[in-house]
Formats: C-alpha cells, sequence, structure tokens
C-alpha cells in the first residue's frame, strides 16, 4: 500500500464567508471553486480547502491511496482510529494524535 502527497490541505471553519475574506481579500488566494459546504484555493505549492464544520480545526494533510478500503485496514492494524468515513475517503487520528485525510484516487 502506497500513501503520496496529493497536496491538498483542508482546515475546518464555521464562518465560510469570513473564511473568504480573509483568505481571498487579505491573502489574495487564488479561489479555484466554492459550494456552500467549502471553499477551494490554489496557494501555489498545494491547494487549500477551507471545510464548514462546527469548530475549528487545524490543517490536515491529505493522502491519495489506490484502494481507501485496504488503507483503512491497514491503518487501523497500526493503531489509527478512523474519525470520520465518506464514500471513497476517511480521516484517521495517527497513534500520536495526527489527523490526516485519505482520498480513493
Amino acid at each position: 500500500m502506497k500513501f503520496q502527497s496529493n497536496k491538498c490541505l483542508a482546515i475546518h471553519l464555521p464562518d465560510l464567508d469570513k473564511a473568504e475574506h480573509f483568505y481571498s481579500d487579505a491573502l489574495g488566494l487564488k479561489l479555484v471553486s466554492k459550494t456552500k459546504k467549502y471553499l477551494e484555493y490554489d496557494t501555489g505549492a498545494f491547494l487549500l480547502y477551507v471545510n464548514k464544520g462546527p469548530k475549528k480545526m487545524p490543517p490536515i494533510p491529505s493522502f491519495s491511496v489506490a484502494s481507501a478500503r485496504q488503507a483503512r485496514k491497514l491503518l487501523q492494524e497500526s493503531g489509527c482510529k478512523i474519525i470520520d468515513d465518506r464514500k471513497g475517503s476517511f480521516y484517521f487520528k495517527d497513534p500520536f494524535g495526527i489527523v490526516y485525510d485519505v482520498i480513493e484516487e
């Protein structure tokens, strides 16, 4: 099983309007996509996803894998906890408490 960085970071914030003002206007990042649930910015080196969520969460690095099912099994066997399981992707917490995103290619 190979985990490959997909050059994406996600953060979670409760107020997308305020986030859009800051990231678009103050930082001048290029808004690539926008929905009611997230903002997607091209920062040059990586894509930044600002997801609407009930509370702030620190940046979450993202990995791509060929099989989310196999990745999930391997990570759980390695002591990781799946904290948000979505179709084809999931968030997990590693044994040190750090959260990551996994997306099936």
